[in-house]
């Protein structure tokens, strides 16, 4: 009895730990879906950027890859506001033509990125050999008395740990700051944000480095758990793509309850299914939320709301 319940528990951690990070992928589409109104599908491939980022700067300089949040987040931020302003506004402009232009967009420069990645660094996998990457403790070094005992991943816990203070962080500028503000009532109603006299134009461009940052936060948050190549993008785009629809199109709090939801279903599903399953119960989940809950796990909270 007690072992199969630290089975569970133990895969309950491994799951909230992934989901964490899992959440701060999600976050960045999110937000650029909720103030752009598009689904960037480069997503991941910028992701990838920052985790090369910040592996040289470990291969090359000895930075820790958690130091890199310094540093790569910031340099994709600035790589951010470049596509949206010299890329994606110019095709926005001619949406008319094609609706969905813009998506094709993010499509390329994702695969320009990755084919780029190919070239300059070959198709080998990459890892950054931190000294604490195997370091583990349980549970009960932390609360005595645990009756179960639960293993912690150290890389794992200061992953999920810092993309907390992340995510806390950017609420506290969205809700806070003039510029969050600004990017929160965009996404609201843009027509009457102009009429206010918000920067429309410029709090997408914003956005987008925003989002492009917070996924460079998550690979510098993987890179020491992860191995890197250059086809690593696509497989987080999907990830990023399926937390947005659980949670729900455009909610920040969605994208982090699906990203919760997402990463325990996956870590669940890879201990009592199988390794191999675990990409299988993500479609599953996906095509779930598509069936069942259309509106994601956003609007739930909506309808609890209007019901009190």
């Amino acid at each position: 009895m007690w072992v199969q319940a630290e089975v569970f528990l133990q895969t309950l951690v491994a799951g909230i730990l992934l989901g964490g990070l899992y959440a701060l992928i999600g976050i960045g589409m999110t937000l650029i879906l909720g103030v752009m109104k598009i689904i960037n599908l480069t997503h991941g491939q910028l992701m990838m950027v920052a985790m090369y980022i910040a592996f040289w700067l470990f291969t090359l300089f000895g930075i820790d890859p958690y130091v890199s949040l310094l540093i790569a987040p910031p340099l994709m931020f600035a790589f951010g506001m470049l596509i949206q302003k010299a890329l994606v506004n110019p095709v926005l402009r001619v949406e008319s033509i094609l609706p969905h232009n813009q998506v094709i967009l993010t499509v390329g420069i994702g695969l320009v990125l990755q084919n780029v990645a190919t070239i300059l660094f070959t198709s080998d996998y990459r890892s950054t050999p931190v000294d604490y990457a195997s370091t583990a403790f349980y549970l009960s070094d932390l609360w005595a008395g645990t009756p179960v005992e639960i293993s912690l991943s150290l890389p794992w816990a200061v992953s999920f740990l810092l993309s907390v203070v992340i995510t806390v962080l950017l609420w506290f500028f969205l809700a806070h700051t003039d510029t969050g503000k600004s990017i929160r009532a965009t996404a609201q109603d843009k027509d009457a944000a102009l009429i206010m006299g918000v920067n429309v134009g410029l709090m997408r461009v914003i956005t987008f480095g925003l989002g492009s940052a917070l996924v460079a936060c998550a690979g510098c948050l993987f890179i020491p758990i992860y191995y890197l190549f250059p086809a690593l993008g696509s497989q987080f785009t999907l990830i990023a793509f399926v937390i947005t629809i659980l949670g729900g199109l455009g909610s920040t709090l969605g994208a982090i309850l699906g990203g919760l939801i997402l990463g325990v279903f996956e870590s669940m599903t890879a201990t009592y299914v199988g390794m191999g399953w675990a990409p299988v119960g993500r479609f599953v989940i996906f095509v779930a939320a598509l069936v069942f809950l259309p509106g994601g796990v956003a609007s739930l909270l909506k309808t609890r709301k209007l019901s009190k």
